[in-house]
């Protein structure tokens, strides 16, 4: 992923009115243009194929979207909203006048996080969620068809089980900050051309903790968690696809103050299938049929992901001709049946043919009216021109 994350609407090439199809299609023309087993062992591919997942991701999601386009990369992030609940974390107020107080009574208290003088703030000694984790897996196409189980090798922060999470050395406890008196946060008074303005931040002291820890937990360092390389098992459902995200729940890292863990999400990647082209929950594939099979109908048997199925072919099929499988495309993730399987005739012309096989073309191409020798268009159709002696 690049240093600088770009927009994610650059990143598709679309603009900002772009529809859910056209993001849909996007995704799919990129995803498949980027994909690690398209670009093998190119580093720059695989940072934009992530990066392309990343956007889909939210693009895709109309809740992430529309965060997104009020707000950004901000509104996305998975920490939105938690803590102040406003830019930069400060709060004003004026003498014994709060702006919180003011901009409440106007806005039915939508500007309580922002501007809240004491009193509004998330206590930072409270419970903390623990931050999610994204994690990225890439399976077969069949896999993706049928469902399959997975185990996911990640990194992740857990509760110290040294010192219980507390930070603090085993037979120790962490003492209340002396400068913000537990709270997390120190008020300094300034006058100004309004009057004294008091702006509230965080405590220095104790990063906002509310507490300090004299004596450090020397497993964690006095930061009350460490890192454990865990494998997680993942149940893929049948039908997923690429770009698509399973969320583990309590599998990201752990939370702070008794907080629950944050959650793995599980960025899934579907290898290319050689037969079969997907779209949505419907399937493609092409069939090959000899000219024989195409003037006189036959009983085919057609791939499919359940295996093969009989298919009779009626007499004077075209090329290109189509036809339709019911319910035997994918299965939709949600569990909302199956798509269908379309299916294109491919006439393939036989070459390197016999004297016997020639002649009898040749004589089928009489019987149509046609000419022989060698301008006969089923014999250069079928064969290559016999030299002219």
């Amino acid at each position: 992923m690049p240093d600088q994350k770009r927009d994610y609407y650059e990143v598709l090439g679309l603009s900002k009115s772009a529809s859910d199809e056209e993001i849909k299609k996007a995704y799919r023309k990129l995803a498949k243009k980027f994909h690690p087993d398209m670009n093998p062992d190119d580093k720059s591919a695989e940072a934009k194929f992530k990066e392309v997942n990343e956007a889909y991701e939210v693009l895709s999601d109309h809740d992430k979207k529309a965060r997104y386009d009020q707000f950004g990369f901000a509104g996305v992030d998975p920490n939105f909203g938690a803590g102040t609940g406003g830019p930069g974390g400060f709060g004003f107020d004026m003498g014994d006048i709060d702006l919180g107080d003011i901009f409440g009574s106007f806005f039915g208290g939508g500007f309580g996080g922002g501007f809240g003088g004491g009193g509004r703030r998330s206590n930072p000694n409270g419970p903390q969620r623990g931050a999610s984790l994204r994690a990225g897996l890439t399976i077969d196409f069949m896999e993706a068809m049928t469902g399959c189980d997975k185990e996911i090798g990640l990194n992740r922060a857990e509760s110290c089980p040294d010192c219980g999470g507390t930070g603090a050395a085993p037979g120790t406890s962490p003492e209340t900050c002396p400068d913000c008196r537990g709270t997390g946060q120190v008020r300094v008074q300034r006058q100004s051309i309004m009057g004294s303005v008091t702006t509230v931040g965080e405590c220095p002291r104790c990063r906002g903790r509310g507490k300090i820890v004299k004596s450090p937990c020397k497993s964690c360092g006095g930061n009350g968690q460490v890192t454990r390389h865990r494998k997680i098992k993942i149940h893929i459902p049948a039908g997923i696809d690429s770009g698509q995200t399973i969320p583990i729940r309590g599998e990201g890292n752990s939370g702070t103050n008794g907080g629950p863990s944050g959650d793995l999400l599980v960025v899934v990647s579907v290898r290319p299938d050689a037969r079969f082209l997907r779209d949505g929950d419907d399937l493609y594939l092409e069939q090959p049929v000899s000219f024989t099979q195409a003037a006189l109908g036959a009983e085919l048997q057609i791939d499919t992901i359940d295996g093969k199925v009989k298919y009779t072919l009626p007499a004077g099929t075209q090329p290109g001709a189509r036809f339709r499988l019911r319910g035997k495309g994918a299965p939709n993730v949600n569990g909302r049946g199956r798509g269908d399987q379309y299916v294109t005739v491919r006439l393939e012309v036989p070459r390197n043919l016999t004297f016997q096989q020639r002649e009898a073309l040749r004589a089928f191409a009489e019987t149509m009216g046609e000419e022989g020798g060698d301008s006969d268009p089923v014999r250069d159709f079928f064969g290559k021109k016999k030299k002219k002696k």
